[in-house]
């Protein structure tokens, strides 16, 4: 088995005030799971903390029930049976990002879905799946309103994320390594990545090494510390002082029994 260490810390909201995290972590004997309820603002709906929640459980359930079932079809099922357990309807529903790790003793497998990366480290350096689509559009000026949003999430030429439609699963993007050279893997919510990303406090080689040598709870300081002194937001302009966190670290290298 490889070793684990997960790092969580919940963020504030839109209002700058403490609330529960809306990231969640799922980890079987061979997977490891981080969603990421996205910030809701539309009336009536639930948090996207309350679907995360909700989907991560019926993953848990789904992996441990079928460890060998596909990833793609283990979460269109996940956001099946969550939407129809629920009564949620497409473009009208919470929603959440996904990243996915899956090892055997010959492949790791990875799957992300909306904004949060799965990193492998290999004897090359970090080879980062992460899907951008949402942020292209940003960047090109196409989610001006809330409308536009709702038009373009689970559409074609738009952006893919866990909500109310299965077939959100089949546009996960999806890489596979052979175990052999993977030493080691991070998922993470872009609370975390942001660190990396836009902030540029670290590069992925500087969060695998600072986790490994002080453990998955100090990436997750030395984003909050920036934050803190950025208290303004003047040098990265964001909507919350802070994000919610969640970070696995997977080290091959450090094989328990």
């Amino acid at each position: 088995m490889p070793r684990l260490d997960i790092a969580e810390r919940a963020g504030v909201g839109v209002d700058g005030r403490p609330r529960p995290t809306e990231d969640r972590v799922v980890v079987t004997a061979d997977t490891a799971v981080v969603l990421d309820g996205a910030t809701e603002l539309r009336d009536g709906l639930q948090s996207g903390g309350w679907y995360s929640h909700r989907l991560a459980r019926r993953l848990d359930a789904l992996l441990r029930a079928e460890p060998e079932r596909d990833l793609t079809d283990t979460l269109a099922a996940a956001i099946a049976s969550t939407a129809a357990e629920y009564g949620l309807t497409p473009r009208h529903s919470p929603s959440s990002t996904v990243a996915m790790l899956r090892w055997s003793a010959r492949h790791v497998d990875a799957l992300v879905l909306a904004d949060s990366p799965v990193v492998a480290f290999t004897a090359t350096g970090p080879e980062v799946l992460v899907d951008d689509r949402l942020d292209r559009l940003r960047v090109a000026g196409a989610l001006h309103d809330r409308a536009a949003v709702d038009r373009l999430r689970n559409s074609d030429g738009g952006f893919w994320v866990a909500e109310a439609v299965p077939d959100a699963a089949r546009h996960a993007l999806r890489r596979r390594w052979p175990r052999a050279e993977v030493g080691a893997a991070v998922l993470a919510s872009d609370g975390v990545s942001i660190g990396v990303d836009t902030y540029r406090l670290l590069d992925w080689d500087a969060v695998l090494r600072l986790a490994r040598r002080r453990g998955a709870d100090a990436v997750l300081d030395v984003v909050r510390e920036a934050e803190a002194a950025d208290a303004d937001a003047r040098r990265w302009p964001r909507s919350k002082q802070h994000d919610d966190q969640a970070l696995v670290l997977i080290d091959f290298e450090a094989d328990e029994p």
